[in-house]
């Protein structure tokens, strides 16, 4: 029994492999960090971000919320913003970072606050993908329009 519970203790950790760095993750990642800027990642939020994945990829919502999880890794693996927009610009055109800034204004929202420490992320993600400050500012009143109504 004893030799059990020490086989425990000194089983090796189990490692989960990092998603690929790719548009689809590092997207992802992005809204992972979006909820996560005001220092609390809620339940809204998650529920935001997996119906953002589903409906961008075809995911059912248990597939969405494994590539959620996914993301949050690679979201914890990439700490400079600006690395996760970099993917980005390597890979999709502007009207596709203009739409990922309109998800990420929609998460931001999703908890019913937003937070100083949102807003900047928002503003330096749309600044390193290339997103101009007035469309910055458009997206971010249409979400907010949005997230009033709904």
């Amino acid at each position: 029994m004893l030799e059990r519970i020490q086989a425990l203790f000194s089983a090796k950790p189990v490692e989960t492999q990092l998603p690929p760095e790719d548009a689809k993750h590092a997207l992802g990642a992005l809204l992972v960090r979006a909820a996560k800027a005001d220092n609390a990642y809620l339940y809204e939020e998650v529920e935001v971000i997996d119906q953002i994945l589903a409906d961008l990829h075809g995911l059912n919502p248990v597939e969405a919320a494994k590539m959620r999880a996914a993301c949050e890794l690679l979201e914890d693996e990439i700490p400079r913003t600006a690395d996760l927009a970099h993917i980005l610009v390597e890979a999709i055109d502007l009207s596709e970072r203009e739409a990922a800034i309109a998800v990420l204004w929609k998460v931001v929202f999703a908890d019913g606050y937003e937070a100083d420490a949102e807003d900047t992320l928002l503003d330096k993600t749309a600044e390193a993908l290339g997103v101009s400050l007035a469309v910055n500012k458009r997206l971010r009143d249409e979400a907010l329009k949005t997230a009033r109504e709904g």
